[in-house]
């Protein structure tokens, strides 16, 4: 197996959601540590697909009104350009980092708009995840405690001095800043006291202090005695030695490997001391274990969808059905806005189940079917599974691989299927 190629390979499908036309051949041409530099260096933040425009759609109307028919077309209507909009935000983006990182956010501080019903508040969190992705992760907590939408999601307006909610409290310290078995219940019972005190108007997402509903006690979190705002105690948290191991095994999870562990000297613990989310991130990136072949990853549907699109100039929005987009990344299970639960969507195994492999296949073909595909019969029939390899950012075929596109190789559209449904194109190598 050719390193380089498996290395620059991975920049694009790790960090980024894949080449597009040209652009593998030209880093493989420049080498692995300028595609690297190039990559780090393209991680602003920058929207250049204009963003729906969301409103204020006020309070659900009683059911069977006059107005209730008018309002869920209207919820309908904003919730479909949200995904829209962010699918083609993600094919569009020269800032593949940074928009892979808002992914990554994405599934980390799992949110769905099916219980929050309301788009302007899931688009305001996107717009979070945004300005903090590479920022400082202190910061980022703290602003994640002010979201509206992850508020609705986890009851953070149900949690009063009278009757405390743990929800929020526990998965802040659980899921997405210390992990598991790194806090006593009492610190749960403690951080929901320091977490009283807001309520939450859904249709907005705006998160609005409550005095007479605030526990003003002392509280005592992982051994700090205090009164202390929502922000003084996640600043503590976070300043944890077990944040800096667990983002770094969120990332190292969803970016080298879901199967081997991270070693608790890897450099990209250190890189975080100050919790700085780019110095970490540009450690993965440079990290030796970018290279080591038995690191493979499966990308997830959306992954795999975004990657398809880039390679061959398509845009979601103007595919030849939203729905059928929408359908098939539900039987695939992950529709973007919609996480299965507060832990995010699985990873590798989950994608590659039968009825995935049948779900993906059918939506390839109806891909396909969208595809200028009028440059692969103007090459020798011999060179045109090289050509896609190169297009999609595939390290090398397999043998079994190259047979079946052999014997599809005057068939474009059939070709282009059986490419993008490959193993070596499903599996991030």
């Amino acid at each position: 197996m050719d390193l380089k190629r498996l290395e620059t390979a991975r920049l694009f499908h790790r960090f980024g959601f894949g080449p597009r036309p040209g652009e593998f051949e030209t880093a493989l041409k420049n080498g692995v540590e300028k595609t690297r530099s190039e990559l780090l260096a393209k991680s602003n933040n920058e929207i250049v697909v204009t963003p729906p425009v969301l409103i204020d759609l006020g309070k659900r109307p009683e059911p069977k009104s006059p107005e209730s028919a008018e309002f869920s077309k209207s919820m309908r209507a904003q919730t479909i350009s949200l995904s829209k909009w962010w699918l083609d935000q993600m094919v569009a983006s020269e800032n593949q980092l940074h928009e892979k990182m808002v992914w990554f956010w994405h599934g980390h501080w799992a949110t769905s708009i099916g219980k929050v019903n309301y788009a302007l508040p899931m688009y305001n969190q996107n717009l979070t995840f945004r300005k903090y992705a590479l920022g400082n992760f202190s910061d980022f907590a703290s602003a994640m405690f002010f979201d509206g939408a992850l508020q609705v999601w986890l009851d953070g307006g149900e949690n009063t001095l009278k009757a405390p909610n743990e929800n929020l409290s526990r998965e802040m310290m659980e899921l997405f800043v210390l992990g598991v078995n790194r806090y006593s219940e009492m610190d749960v019972r403690e951080l929901a006291r320091a977490f009283t005190g807001y309520q939450i108007p859904r249709s907005t997402g705006e998160v609005v202090s409550v005095p007479r509903r605030r526990d003003t006690g002392a509280v005592t979190v992982l051994g700090k005695t205090g009164v202390m705002s929502p922000e003084e105690v996640i600043k503590h948290l976070v300043a944890q030695p077990d944040c800096a191991k667990f983002i770094n095994e969120r990332i190292w999870y969803r970016f080298i490997s879901s199967t081997a562990p991270l070693s608790e000297s890897n450099p990209s613990i250190a890189a975080f001391a100050n919790r700085d989310i780019s110095a970490l991130i540009k450690s993965m990136v440079e990290s030796k274990a970018l290279a080591n072949p038995e690191y493979s990853m499966v990308k997830s549907p959306v992954e795999w969808f975004i990657a398809v699109c880039r390679a061959f100039n398509l845009t979601p929005s103007q595919m030849n059905s939203q729905n059928k987009i929408n359908g098939y990344f539900d039987k695939l299970s992950q529709i973007p806005f919609s996480p299965p639960n507060v832990g995010g969507w699985p990873t590798d195994e989950a994608w590659l189940s039968s009825a995935s492999a049948q779900f993906r296949l059918a939506f390839a073909t109806w891909i396909a079917s969208q595809i200028d595909t009028s440059q692969l019969p103007t090459l020798a029939p011999e060179k045109r599974s090289a050509y896609l390899a190169d297009l999609l950012g595939v390290v090398e075929w397999s043998p079994r691989t190259t047979f079946a596109l052999r014997e599809v190789r005057n068939n474009p559209e059939r070709l282009i299927t059986l490419a993008i449904c490959s193993p070596e194109y499903v599996v991030s190598a």
